[in-house]
């Protein structure tokens, strides 16, 4: 049967209101996502409290400090406790002692975690993988086990009271979690790469460092935010080793706000909460800064085995 003229602007708008008619709604699916986001709002603001009550903390006179019931936040801010950190306690020596030593044995982990790694995922030897079996099961070794043999190591050696025994063992492996982590990310980098490098006159050396390496940013990354937090948080390193205060690092500072002889005018509570927060702010900037490249190194790490 034909369709008339006159009917077709009948179908036409027929057509038009069904498909735009609005969809019902899916009440099962919208509940979910709100029980969801709801929940997970109520789980970050419960974690974040500790971290709110640090900073309130820190800008507390005396008077507040002990106050019952607590205030979250203080009516009367103290930003002097700021400034007391650097007048009770050398804090400005203790925060580069830490840079330094972060800083150096962050980048001898990463090299030779990478190193070995290197050699784990691109050479074909005999008893590779027992050897990495190996360096995995030295995960299930408490460091608490090693750190007496340890310690008549360097005592040996004569490092007591310098940044040796802090820094010398990054060089040495990095760590077997490091390795594993480096390993598994470079088996997912195409070893046609390397064929091509070598066709071309590169060397092992020179495929590591200027294809693989480049490659590896994201892991690297990964590794680079958790040897920063690693070495900037030790505390029973520098304590065995470090005798001379202007030596400390900020994990052993801290106890200058705590046993030091108090003085009634210095709310010394108040200043160690603020120099804690001081401490915990480098980890937190480091982690926001490289939060893409650490999410992406966990992610793809593990996809080959």
């Amino acid at each position: 049967m034909a369709t008339t003229p006159q009917s077709a602007p009948v179908l036409l708008s027929g057509r038009s209101s069904q498909s735009g008619r609005a969809k019902p709604l899916n009440w099962p699916t919208l509940l979910t996502k709100i029980f969801v986001y709801a929940s997970a709002t109520i789980i970050g603001i419960l974690f974040a409290l500790p971290f709110l009550w640090t900073i309130g903390s820190s800008l507390k006179p005396l008077t507040e400090i002990f106050k019952f019931p607590p205030t979250l936040w203080p009516l009367e801010p103290r930003w002097a406790n700021y400034s007391d950190i650097f007048r009770i306690a050398p804090f400005g020596r203790f925060i580069a002692n830490t840079a330094y030593i972060t800083a150096v044995a962050m980048i001898g982990q990463i090299l030779s975690a990478a190193a070995v790694a290197f050699g784990f995922s691109r050479f074909r030897f005999p008893g590779r993988d027992m050897l990495f079996f190996v360096v995995l099961s030295t995960m299930m070794l408490p460091w608490q086990v090693t750190i007496v043999p340890t310690f008549l190591l360097f005592r040996y050696l004569g490092w007591i009271n310098t940044y040796f025994p802090l820094i010398i063992p990054s060089f040495f492996g990095g760590g077997a979690f490091y390795i594993f982590l480096l390993r598994q990310f470079f088996l997912t980098i195409p070893k046609d790469l390397d064929e091509a490098a070598k066709i071309d006159g590169a060397s092992s050396v020179r495929i590591f460092w200027n294809i693989l390496l480049p490659l590896a940013k994201p892991a690297i990354a990964t590794v680079a935010v958790f040897s920063f937090i690693e070495h900037w948080n030790e505390f029973i390193g520098p304590l065995i080793y470090l005798n001379s205060p202007e030596k400390f690092t900020v994990s052993i500072g801290l106890r200058h706000f705590t046993s030091s002889p108090f003085e009634s005018d210095e709310p010394r509570e108040a200043i160690l909460m603020a120099a804690s927060l001081l401490v915990a702010m480098p980890p937190l900037a480091l982690f926001f800064i490289a939060q893409k490249y650490f999410v992406q190194g966990i992610v793809t790490t593990g996809l080959k085995g």
